[in-house]
């Protein structure tokens, strides 16, 4: 692996660290990190009350390019989809779920619930 592919791999679990603490401050519990199913990754799966919430983790260091809640394109969100679909399936969820964008701009976050339709 290249160091710049090594360099964006630990930037990214340091961006879904960063979004992990900011969604148990409010509230939700961890279920799984990174989870995998074929070809799609779900950066965080959360739980709050009767809620299963998979997260997706966008950053950007300068909205030059765009806001990182804009960049989700429409074959991410079908393989979102499917490996929620999965997840739901192997843990036998009956509850509600939700898909959420937590937006890194910088330092700031954002979190944007129902956000991945």
């Amino acid at each position: 692996m290249g160091k710049q592919k090594k360099n964006t791999l630990a930037k990214g679990l340091e961006q879904e660290q960063k979004a992990l603490a900011f969604l148990e401050n409010k509230g939700y519990t961890l279920l799984a990190q990174n989870y995998r199913y074929k070809k799609g990754e779900i950066d965080l799966i959360v739980q709050k009350e009767n809620w299963i919430v998979f997260v997706e983790v966008r950053f950007r260091a300068s909205n030059e390019f765009g806001y990182p809640e804009q960049t989700i394109s429409a074959s991410k969100k079908k393989l979102l989809l499917q490996t929620a679909e999965q997840y739901t399936y192997e843990t036998a969820w009956q509850g509600n779920i939700r898909f959420d964008v937590v937006a890194i701009l910088g330092d700031t976050l954002e979190h944007f619930e129902d956000a991945i339709i």
